[in-house]
């Protein structure tokens, strides 16, 4: 028996907050990535995981904000909390993948693709994980050309997402693709269920059963803490929120390897002190 879905029972209330969550997990995440691009070594993996976790909680939560507006007439729905647990853990470690060769390798060329790829497919894996998460009186069916429609969205918008993050071009262009970001991660999410076919079985009266809100409310809890954590991280840290390198305070630093400094190129000198430095070369016996 063919059953009826209903994905907006809130009505734009979860798809809206959804949305922000994606927003808010893409931001901190590519924030972390682009600050990671800009320390030294040392520091590198630290603020990736950090932009990996950041990014993968926020999709994951952006997810199951939508499933709570996600109904079946007559069949109440269900979560596997170790299959939905587990589909967070493949969004952070996926997404985690694609940011690291990204933040080693430079977002350009053959790592960016590979990167933009990974992330893509971990944002995937993470949404059809989720929805074999759930238990009904039925099962699910998917049309497969609008799933493949789904992965090639979320793997462009990774790859749009990485390629943003390695412009470091401050604060309101990082706004910006965060923005993107989460249009097209829930894109995604809205493609996969479109997607989706209820098949239910002819079990007579169904069980009453508690609503999705109640059932996923708990399980959000410690991805929302973590989100709001990363977002203190980023507000006391100015420099990673304008997307600045810190070179200045590295070369003041006693310590500080030379590897770490800007090329000569690089490093601004005031136009003054540049024409002090071509008329007030020591005079030697060659330049007499």
């Amino acid at each position: 028996m063919h059953g009826t879905v209903d994905g907006f029972s809130y009505g734009l209330v979860t798809p809206l907050v959804a949305y922000l969550m994606a927003c808010l997990g893409g931001a901190l995440g590519l924030r972390c990535t682009t600050r990671a691009l800009l320390v030294a070594h040392s520091w590198r993996p630290g603020w990736l995981a950090l932009g990996s976790a950041a990014i993968g909680s926020g999709i994951w939560t952006m997810h199951f904000i939508a499933m709570m507006g996600f109904t079946i007439a007559g069949a109440p729905i269900h979560y596997d909390k170790p299959t939905t647990y587990a589909s967070l853990g493949v969004a952070i470690v996926m997404v985690g993948i694609g940011i690291f060769i990204v933040g080693y390798k430079g977002a350009t060329g053959t790592a960016l693709f590979t990167g933009g790829t990974i992330t893509g497919l971990g944002i995937a894996s993470m949404h059809y994980l989720g929805m074999a998460g759930m238990r009904f009186s039925g099962n699910l069916q998917y049309n497969t050309l609008t799933v493949a429609v789904s992965v090639a969205i979320a793997m462009a918008a990774a790859t749009a997402a990485l390629w943003a993050a390695g412009q470091v071009r401050g604060f309101l262009w990082s706004v910006g693709a965060s923005l993107v970001m989460g249009l097209a991660v829930s894109g995604m999410h809205y493609t996969g269920m479109a997607a989706v076919n209820v098949h239910l079985h002819a079990t007579g009266t169904p069980s009453p059963g508690d609503s999705p809100a109640s059932l996923l409310a708990p399980m959000l809890i410690g991805p929302l803490a973590f989100l709001c954590l990363a977002g203190v991280v980023v507000l006391f840290d100015p420099l990673m929120v304008m997307g600045r390198p810190d070179w200045t305070r590295a070369e003041h630093k006693p310590g500080v390897p030379a590897h770490s400094h800007p090329p000569h190129s690089v490093r601004r000198v005031p136009p003054r002190t540049r024409r002090k430095l071509v008329h007030h070369e020591p005079r030697t016996p060659q330049n007499r």
